[in-house]
């Protein structure tokens, strides 16, 4: 079987877990021995040579052509004042500087350049690129027309995975990653959640990376239930990273690493922290991320006296994530909406017992973790101090949690993944 899969990233150029749950998913594929054609807006040259990979920002495209100006005309165009990233909540993209749909038949011509040259990258001309990213898709799709099913991810590809299925005729997965509720709560940005719901519609079937996401698609979306399929993602490596990283401090350390928004719950971690602090002030809480709440937690450890317990490190990327997870005791994950969440896997493979809260994907296939509501700043403390004082308990749940690590592979997500290609298939045969 050959998929042709539309993707906004690939490792190692990243920003987020949507890049590392597509190599994880294509490497999976090929262990299957399934053919991917894996599309980028832009390739950096260095990217891991398990797929065939096409360059968005390569493709030659005919505006002119009938079928392309009637795809372009339907695609929304929308420029943004602030740094947008697929995972990111509304504050840190919240104002849109313009929203139009165009009728490209009265555009200035000059707009049609045969090539497009993508950023790979996030900023204000983002929603100019998705659109653009879909005439690449529906280009692709003509010329390579040896493919049996299309496969797009999250909603920056879904405009791309559409314009291939009307080009090519080819049924399209969507695979959801994550949603506008998810990313803003119930202050949806209502054009980003009019591509996920048109794309998921389009779709003839939507692959979820949780339970609790596919609830999401069904109650929020309109997409009926027996469209949907749970993929749960996994670890690229289960085994476990021994470190020979030292900690320079004798405390405890208890981390957060993550994005700083709504999302992620930060607030509830520093009033745990607070309460954790009032009980033993021989304990070192780091927040590892930047975004849009840094300040006001920042703001917040003050208010609380506890700076000089409290730690920010910035945005940490490559081995400072593993020396961070590395000098950890306790790992703490209180989002407010999960759709997965793929960093307690990580911290458990540092053989680091991990806190997550109950409304994370992670907490349906991680049993040998802590699960707490993401508000329950109680729960969340006595938790934390008894990981961090009990002996016995951690060291059960570092045992247990390593040997569950071990069922979590991306090779058993990519069979499940081919089950549901060849159903597709079969119906539409």
């Amino acid at each position: 079987m050959k998929v042709l899969m539309f993707g906004w990233e690939f490792p190692p150029h990243i920003s987020g877990g949507l890049g590392t749950a597509c190599y994880g998913l294509v490497k999976g594929m090929v262990h299957h021995n399934q053919e991917v054609i894996f599309v980028v807006p832009k390739l950096w040259g260095d990217e891991e040579p398990m797929a065939d990979f096409v360059n968005a920002s390569d493709i030659s495209i005919d505006y002119r052509e009938k079928r392309f100006k009637s795809i372009w005309k339907n695609l929304t165009y929308l420029e943004v004042s602030s740094f947008l990233v697929p995972y990111l909540g509304p504050e840190e993209y919240k104002k849109f500087t313009d929203y139009a749909i165009h009728d490209r038949t009265d555009v200035d011509e000059s707009i049609f350049s045969t090539k497009y040259e993508f950023s790979g990258k996030y900023g204000k001309n983002l929603m100019e690129e998705v659109s653009r990213y879909a005439l690449t898709g529906a280009q692709i799709a003509r010329d390579r027309n040896d493919f049996d099913i299309i496969h797009a991810h999250d909603w920056l590809s879904f405009p791309a995975g559409i314009a291939a299925k009307e080009i090519s005729g080819k049924p399209l997965v969507a695979h959801v990653h994550a949603t506008e509720f998810d990313r803003s709560g119930e202050s949806v940005n209502k054009p980003v959640y009019e591509i996920e719901r048109a794309g998921m519609h389009a779709a003839d079937h939507v692959c979820a990376v949780s339970q609790l996401t596919k609830n999401t698609i069904v109650k929020k979306y309109g997409v009926p239930a027996h469209k949907v399929s749970v993929l749960h993602n996994a670890v690229l490596d289960a085994s476990i990273i021994k470190s020979t990283y030292n900690k320079k401090v004798p405390e405890k350390i208890v981390t957060f690493l993550g994005r700083i928004t709504f999302q992620k719950g930060p607030e509830y971690f520093v009033e745990a922290a607070k309460k954790v602090l009032d009980r033993d002030p021989n304990v070192r809480f780091v927040m590892a991320g930047s975004g849009d709440l840094l300040n006001r937690m920042i703001d917040r450890v003050a208010e609380l006296r506890i700076a000089d317990r409290f730690h920010f490190t910035g945005f940490l990327k490559g081995d400072d994530v593993d020396h961070m997870y590395a000098i950890s005791d306790v790992y703490v994950m209180p989002s407010v909406s999960e759709p997965f969440g793929i960093s307690p896997l990580e911290a458990v493979r540092h053989n680091t017992p991990v806190i997550i809260s109950k409304q994370s994907g992670v907490a349906e296939v991680l049993d040998n973790a802590i699960k707490v509501d993401f508000w329950d700043i109680d729960a969340m403390a006595d938790a934390t101090f008894a990981l961090l004082h009990y002996e016995g308990i951690s060291k059960m749940f570092k045992e247990l949690g390593t040997e569950e690590l071990k069922k979590l592979k991306w090779e058993h997500v990519a069979a499940k993944l081919v089950t549901v290609y060849q159903n597709i298939l079969a119906e539409k045969s």
